[in-house]
């Protein structure tokens, strides 16, 4: 007994001398606008339903899904919508293609490379699967026969793989400068 009052004793003690704290925790209405923060959570359950899709084996209703992310409304000029929307695109093409629709793939992934403002990872990331398309393009020229078209979309892919690893550079050296 007398070993809990003393440490009772101690814990007021100490309380009474521990100045008060300042920190004040961040509410998330105080980061970020809670229209951004629907937007987001919506992108990311449309996203999660295209993966079960996915597993399933319902590739259309993968695609549909992730076509609803293309249709979010987002705030004006938010960043985050341009990362979610590349990022959409990027995973809309690779279904298409998966379903031997590489036209409207490649159509994706150019409509996506063509609204983005600024460098990202997700741009990157669009350009890597562009790259992606074009070596599957030069696969059927192949199965065609058709070397100089394989032989030329070859050449586009490592253009495409070129400009995704110089976008990362790019990021990689402005971080290493923030740093």
């Amino acid at each position: 007994m007398k070993y809990v009052l003393v440490l009772l004793l101690a814990v007021v003690a100490c309380s009474q001398d521990a100045p008060p704290s300042v920190t004040k925790v961040a509410e998330p209405a105080d980061v970020i606008d809670q229209d951004l923060m629907v937007a987001l959570a919506q992108a990311k359950n449309f996203h999660h339903k295209a993966k079960v899709y996915m597993s399933d084996g319902k590739a259309d209703d993968a695609i549909a899904s992730v076509r609803q992310i293309l249709s979010l409304h987002f705030p004006a000029n938010a960043p985050e919508a341009d990362d979610v929307r590349l990022d959409a695109r990027a995973l809309l093409a690779k279904l298409l293609l998966e379903k031997g629709k590489a036209d409207e793939a490649m159509q994706v992934v150019d409509e996506g490379l063509a609204a983005s403002p600024r460098p990202s990872f997700f741009l990157a990331n669009l350009y890597t699967v562009k790259g992606e398309l074009l070596e599957a393009r030069a696969t059927d020229a192949d199965a065609a026969s058709d070397k100089p078209k394989a032989t030329e979309q070859r050449h586009a892919a490592i253009e495409a793989y070129d400009r995704s690893i110089k976008i990362n550079e790019a990021i990689q050296k402005k971080l290493m400068e923030e740093r």
